[in-house]
């Protein structure tokens, strides 16, 4: 090939040295000049001026968005469940993670007489053989609610509020509603034994306070959040969504606002809108800490204390599990 380019050229014996010269040049000014627009791009978006964002400000949360593709078969007026723990699973979570939470704190049906469930919330993916799995799950177990929007990080908002959905219409007999993840440890028998003692059955929300949060305007965080999405300044108290609690009024008072409440991909965030909105005021539960958004070494005498622990893969769930089964009835230091 370069004797041929020579060949067309004689006359211009440097002409593909030149050129290649020359298109160093250009890929290295382009490379600038896209370096250069990202930069702005990125100190435009964090003072509050998006080129690329929608300028309606006012794009308030749909309710009753989507269709139900499956429905857990409970029937919460014969049975009302004293606590129903919703889970949300992210698109990357797989079949195993459901069923080592089956296997594990899911499986507790009744804690001191009172029934507990366990449910699991999904959306779609583009891989149909997922779908197909679910379906089969979905028929076995009857623990799954799934609607038919893209499952993704972004469309957390509507998958926790999906659940709030469910339970506002078809089990507002039961008494608190629990919103966690997949990749949580979850106590439902210490859970229990605090709401027990708590003895709050309406307007009452808890988990790990968020006090004092302000939107991440950084482009490239996870958590960023653009002057369109909230302009304020600071988030209205709310509790980290890797575990947080609330009596089931709650959930129908917020199912019903949330038309009201302009939509936010931070599921979080989002709630504590809601809440501000009814003027709810998250609580502590305990005046130790129960609800541990990070991770929490594993000892046997501290998860029997703790009502989460983020972060834990579903081969040390049912390591941990398993080892606080065994320890039942054997009394902790501190008890």
């Amino acid at each position: 090939m370069t004797r041929l380019a020579y060949t067309m050229l004689p006359s211009l014996p440097g002409i593909p040295w030149m050129t290649s010269k020359r298109l160093r040049k250009m890929f290295v000014f382009n490379l600038f000049l896209f370096s250069a627009g990202l930069c702005l791009f990125y100190k435009l978006t964090s003072i509050g001026i998006c080129i690329f964002c929608q300028t309606n400000r006012n794009i308030s949360f749909k309710r009753d968005s989507g269709h139900f593709l499956h429905l857990p078969h409970i029937d919460c007026s014969r049975n009302s469940p004293f606590l129903v723990i919703l889970v949300t699973l992210s698109p990357e979570s797989q079949s195993n993670t459901r069923m080592a939470i089956r296997d594990t704190w899911g499986k507790e049906k009744s804690i001191a007489d009172k029934r507990i469930v366990t449910l699991f919330l999904l959306g779609i993916t583009l891989d149909p053989s997922n779908q197909i799995v679910i379906t089969a799950e979905s028929q076995k177990y009857r623990d799954i609610i799934q609607k038919d929007f893209i499952d993704s990080y972004y469309n957390l908002t509507l998958k926790t509020m999906m659940g709030i959905e469910w339970v506002h219409k078809f089990c507002p007999q039961s008494s608190f509603v629990m919103k966690t993840d997949s990749d949580m440890f979850v106590n439902p028998y210490y859970l229990t034994e605090l709401l027990l003692k708590k003895n709050r059955t309406s307007r009452f929300f808890t988990g790990f306070l968020k006090l004092n949060e302000h939107p991440i305007r950084q482009f490239f965080s996870k958590w960023y959040v653009s002057y369109y999405e909230f302009p304020g300044n600071d988030y209205p108290p709310f509790c980290s969504g890797t575990g947080y609690v609330f009596s089931t009024d709650v959930a129908s008072q917020v199912y019903n606002v949330s038309e009201n409440i302009l939509f936010i991909k931070l599921e979080d965030v989002f709630i504590g809108l809601c809440l501000a909105e009814l003027s709810i005021i998250p609580e502590e539960l305990h005046s130790k800490q129960t609800f541990f958004p990070e991770g929490v070494r594993f000892s046997v005498c501290r998860f029997k204390k703790i009502v989460t622990s983020h972060d834990v893969k579903a081969r040390d769930l049912l390591n941990y599990w398993n080892a606080l089964e065994k320890s039942t009835g054997k009394e902790c230091s501190g008890d």
